[in-house]
């Protein structure tokens, strides 16, 4: 009984510190995201002719530093935002301050920075009204990238955030100054002046093609009319088309019915006519010499056959050499001397 108690406490114990740790952390968590300050504040009002992308939880800025945050947001007179904010009991908020809503970053965060302007230094009471005279809304970026659109159209997506983040920051008075913008903008651009050459042959090449293009305007055009004639054509047939196709496909399988059973002995053939071909191309100079004399041979066997579906033999010329002890007796015998007639050799 003992030993159950006493893991019933050490369960407990660690129970009670796992919930203590996450309550810790969930107060950090909370804390941190809603930007709670348990330092004592006081709230102010501001109006702004444009409060777009300002919410609740900003940051309020003195010198780029946090010294409170955005409470709420609310229209007034129809047209106007007022935003009340918290500070810290210790920033100076005077009768001459004023409040300019900034972009944190290019993702579209925004915060209000809160200024000393120029007059009455004395402390604004808690509570007070910073007038709309006194207020900036934040910079409308649209407008100012459309500005540099033909620039931006024209550079890496790297470059493009490089500029436009420096632009936001110059145009808030944030960045170093103008000529800094100016030499980051200038150093782009002599990127493109270094391929001002090879833009300008790609222009001149486009204008070379354009130009063709043009000189064969009623050709294109007449391309175009009978390409579209030839489509609508198509359309109207389409029908026949699709029928001719399942035609074609059923010839193509009877095609194949026929072809595989001729397979066997069309592929016995193709071996054959291989060896055939063969034996011809080892022949070839027999076969070369033999087409050469062929027409003669059948010449002379056409005079030969001229009388019926025989041959026959005529003796036009005989030569006979007789040897006797005495000597050599040639015994000549021709028919027709001049070669006429049957003889006729030519």
């Amino acid at each position: 009984m003992k030993m159950l108690d006493k893991r019933t406490r050490g369960d407990l114990f660690k129970l009670i510190t796992f919930i203590i740790v996450t309550s810790l952390a969930t107060g950090v968590l909370v804390v941190l995201i809603g930007n709670l300050d348990f330092e004592k504040t006081q709230s102010y009002h501001a109006i702004f002719s444009d409060a777009t992308g300002l919410v609740k939880g900003d940051d309020i800025r003195v010198a780029g530093v946090k010294v409170g945050s955005v409470k709420k947001i609310q229209i007034v007179d129809r047209t106007k935002a007022e935003v009340t904010f918290s500070v810290r009991d210790a920033t100076p908020v005077t009768r001459s301050s004023t409040a300019t809503i900034r972009y944190r970053n290019l993702v579209g965060q925004r915060y209000v920075s809160v200024t000393q302007g120029v007059g009455d230094s004395s402390t604004l009471p808690p509570g007070s009204t910073i007038p709309e005279s006194r207020t900036a809304p934040a910079l409308d970026l649209t407008v100012l990238f459309n500005g540099f659109k033909p620039l931006f159209a024209a550079l890496s997506p790297s470059d493009v955030n490089k500029l436009s983040y420096e632009i936001i920051q110059v145009f808030q008075g944030e960045g170093g100054n103008i000529q800094g913008l100016l030499q980051s903008t200038g150093s782009l651009t002599n990127t493109l002046a270094d391929r001002d050459q090879l833009i300008g042959s790609v222009i001149t090449n486009l204008n070379a093609v354009l130009k063709t293009v043009g000189d064969r305007d009623g050709q294109l055009s007449s391309l175009i009319v009978n390409l579209n004639t030839f489509v609508g054509g198509l359309t109207q047939d389409r029908s026949a088309i699709l029928n001719s196709l399942d035609a074609v496909s059923n010839l193509t399988q009877q095609t194949a019915d026929i072809t595989t059973g001729l397979r066997p002995g069309l592929v016995a053939s193709i071996k054959g006519l291989r060896t055939v071909a063969t034996n011809l191309n080892n022949g070839r100079d027999e076969i070369d010499r033999a087409l050469q004399i062929l027409p003669i041979k059948l010449n002379k066997i056409g005079r030969t056959a001229i009388y019926g579906s025989f041959f026959n033999f005529y003796l036009c010329e005989f030569k006979a050499k007789v040897v006797l002890p005495t000597g050599t007796l040639s015994v000549p015998y021709e028919v027709n001397p001049l070669g006429n007639g049957r003889c006729n050799l030519s």
